[in-house]
C-alpha cells in the first residue's frame, strides 16, 4: 500500500516507521524539519510540509495514495483543517486522530467515518487487561465481544479442551493455543518462542505455560476468569 501520514510525533512516526517495516511505500509528512529528520531513514520518503496550506497539499501525489492517516495530536486546529483539506481534494480513504470528544464530534461532521483514539484505546486495554486477571492481550470485535489472550489458569494443565468444555460451560470458544517451544536461530542457537498450534480440536491437550486465545462476550470471558482465581 501507498500511505501518507500527517504528523510525526510519538504516535504518527511510530506507526510510520512500523508500516514501512511492513512493506508498504509510506510518505511520512511534518512541518517540523527536526520531526522528519529523525524517521528520513527508516521510512520510503519524507516531506517537510505545511499541511494546513491547501496548495502545499496539491504537491502530493494523493490521487496514488491509498490511505491518507491524519497523525496529528498536539495542534488540533491543524489536525481538522488538514482533514477538511483532504476531504475538499476528495482523497479515497482518510483516517483521522482524534484527541477529545470535541475534536471527535467535528471530524463526524465532516463525513470522517474512521476516527482513531490512540491514548484512549490503550487506556481501555490496560483496564481490561488489568481488570481480567488472566489476560495478556485482548482485541475488541465490538462493545460486548472480544479475542483475548489468556494465561492458562491453574490445574488446567493436562486436560483436553473437549474436557474442559468451555463453549458449554461459560459459552465462549477457544480460536487457538499459543505454545512454547524451542526453535534454532540463524545462529544455531536455541531460542524458546511462542508459537501458533494453528485449528485446534476436541482432543488437543493443555500444557503448563499455554496461552489460550479466546473469544466470547465480555462477560462470560469475565466469568470464566473469575472462575479460576
Amino acid at each position: 500500500m501507498k500511505v501518507i501520514i500527517f504528523g510525526m510525533g510519538n504516535f504518527g512516526s511510530s506507526l510510520a516507521i512500523q508500516m514501512a517495516e511492513m512493506g508498504h511505500e509510506i510518505i511520512a509528512i511534518d512541518y517540523d524539519m527536526q520531526k522528519v529528520e529523525q524517521v528520513k531513514d527508516k521510512v520510503t520518503h519524507t516531506i517537510c510540509l505545511d499541511s494546513t496550506n491547501m496548495n502545499a497539499l496539491k504537491s502530493l501525489p494523493l490521487n496514488d495514495t491509498d490511505i491518507a492517516v491524519i497523525a496529528i495530536g498536539e495542534n488540533e486546529g491543524a489536525s481538522i483543517m488538514t482533514t477538511a483539506n483532504l476531504k475538499t481534494l476528495n482523497v479515497k480513504r482518510i483516517i483521522s486522530r482524534s484527541i477529545s470528544s470535541t475534536q471527535e464530534t467535528v471530524l463526524e461532521a465532516m463525513g470522517v467515518t474512521e476516527i482513531v483514539q490512540p491514548e484512549q484505546d490503550a487506556a481501555e486495554r490496560l483496564a481490561k487487561k488489568l481488570n481480567l486477571k488472566l489476560a495478556v492481550e485482548s482485541f475488541d470485535l465490538d462493545q460486548d465481544y472480544s479475542i483475548v489472550e489468556l494465561n492458562l489458569p491453574p490445574g488446567l494443565a493436562g486436560k483436553s479442551l473437549a474436557e474442559l468444555d468451555l463453549r458449554k460451560m461459560f459459552g465462549i470458544n477457544i480460536v487457538t493455543i499459543i505454545r512454547k517451544k524451542e526453535k534454532k536461530n540463524l545462529l544455531g542457537v536455541n531460542r524458546i518462542q511462542y508459537m501458533s498450534e494453528g485449528v485446534v480440536g476436541p482432543s488437543t491437550k493443555l500444557v503448563e505455560d499455554d496461552l489460550l486465545v479466546v473469544f466470547g462476550s465480555n462477560d462470560n470471558i469475565m466469568k470464566f476468569c473469575n472462575s479460576k482465581e
